[in-house]
């Protein structure tokens, strides 16, 4: 593989993932169609782990400014969500209206293609969001900012190579979908991305975290990816890309953050075995 290929590749990735600027390359007939996801699927936890950045940057200088660390964790989640689109939130919201309010198979497809968001779709939008705005609040009190943003990078990383595993596992739901456009990533292409999502995560958490709470890190989006599949398959047979979308798992270092730094006390005298 060339360097050259390596930053065509990423470059798709991130047009499609993202809502960045990004020009088209010399030779792309169609830029802003569906990507080739069987060429580009290693360089998708890169992508991911790019645009997580932006809202990595954000929390940080939130952090820096004395910003409590709700606040900053809301800021840098609304970060992610300009950059991306709302892209994984459209399909989560999709997803959960489809799953939850169809009768039957057609009925979920058909719901699924709605753009509107129904009750299902709103809460699972509430409940996502929550979600990471707690998981990321809890690393930085517990852990730290540094921590805290490698974790959110990681999890760009590791949560978009579940959904590219979920692709390939699972048949298109339906011939004319978005997924069935994008092709499905092939056996060695859904191995790449995984293995290129678990490189990254072990670079940037091991150091940090150590090796217990990194594996848990690759863990809860492999389980997350697996329980999406069994219920996709059961529910509509197939994925329809809207599926694909997984919460970042964030939440997962907030147990081992703790044991290594332990909340302070906040007033009374210390005990005497504390003095010595």
């Amino acid at each position: 593989m060339t360097r050259n290929r390596l930053v065509e590749d990423l470059f798709v990735a991130l047009r499609f993932f993202s809502r960045l600027p990004v020009p088209a390359r010399n030779g792309e007939d169609m830029p802003f169609g569906a990507p080739p996801l069987a060429r580009i699927a290693y360089a998708i936890p890169l992508a991911g782990a790019a645009i997580s950045l932006f809202g990595a940057a954000v929390l940080l200088l939130a952090s820096a400014l004395g910003f409590p660390p709700f606040l900053a964790a809301c800021l840098s989640i609304a970060t992610l969500v300009l950059a991306t689109g709302a892209f994984h939130e459209d399909g989560l919201a999709d997803t959960a209206d489809g799953f939850g309010g169809g009768r039957d198979r057609d009925r979920r497809l058909e719901i699924m293609r709605d753009s509107r968001i129904g009750t299902y779709g709103a809460c699972a939008l509430a409940l996502s969001l929550l979600i990471r705005v707690a998981s990321l609040e809890a690393l930085l009190v517990l852990g730290g900012p540094v921590r805290a943003v490698l974790a959110l990078v990681a999890a760009g990383a590791a949560s978009r190579a579940a959904g590219i595993v979920l692709l390939q596992v699972l048949p298109p739901a339906r011939a004319d979908g978005a997924s069935a456009g994008a092709g499905q990533p092939g056996a060695d292409a859904a191995m790449a991305c995984a293995l290129m999502a678990a490189l990254v995560v072990a670079v940037l958490l091991v150091p940090s975290f150590g090796v217990s709470a990194t594996f848990a890190g690759l863990i809860a989006p492999a389980l997350a990816g697996f329980a999406m599949a069994r219920l996709s398959a059961r529910l509509i047979g197939g994925q329809t890309g809207d599926g694909g979308d997984c919460l970042p798992a964030g939440g997962a270092y907030v147990r081992e953050g703790r044991l290594r730094h332990p909340p302070p006390r906040l007033s009374g005298p210390r005990r005497p075995e504390e003095r010595r």
